[in-house]
C-alpha cells in the first residue's frame, strides 16, 4: 500500500493530499529513510511523522484498503510520541555537549566578569 494512502486510512493524517504534501516536504521516514508518498509499505515497517511540534513513530500492524474510524488504530502500534520544542530542544537533548554553560565554569563556580570595587 502506498504511504500516503496508509497515512490517510490509518487516520494519522486527515486527507491523502495533505499526506502527500507532508511526504514531499521530507517530514516522513520509513525504516529511518526519508520516504516519498508512493513508497510501498509492508507490515512491520516503522513510520515516523514530524508534525508541527511532535514526532510520532508507529509500527505498521495492518494494511487495510478501507478502514472505518474505529478500525484505524488497529493498523498501527505507537512506538513513540515525542514533543518537539520550536527552539530545537530535542536536538540539544540528544547532544550532551549542546546547551548549558559547562565551558564557562571554573572549579565548579561560574566565571563572572570582575565588578569594579567589589574586591
Amino acid at each position: 500500500m502506498r504511504l500516503d494512502k496508509y497515512l490517510k486510512n490509518a487516520r494519522l493524517i486527515k486527507r491523502r493530499t495533505v499526506a502527500k504534501e507532508v511526504c514531499d516536504a521530507g517530514r516522513v521516514t520509513v525504516n529511518g529513510r526519508v520516504a516519498k508518498a508512493g513508497t510501498e509499505l509492508a507490515v512491520g515497517d516503522v513510520v515516523s511523522i514530524r508534525y508541527g511540534h511532535r514526532l510520532l513513530t508507529v509500527r505498521v500492524t495492518g494494511l487495510q484498503e478501507s478502514a472505518r474510524k474505529d478500525q484505524a488504530p488497529s493498523m498501527y502500534e505507537v512506538l513513540a510520541d515525542v514533543p518537539l520544542s520550536p527552539q530545537g530542544a530535542l536536538a540539544a537533548a540528544d547532544d550532551p555537549g549542546a546547551g548549558g554553560d559547562a565551558e564557562h565554569e571554573e572549579d565548579g563556580d561560574t566565571a563572572r566578569p570582575a565588578i569594579p570595587g567589589s574586591e
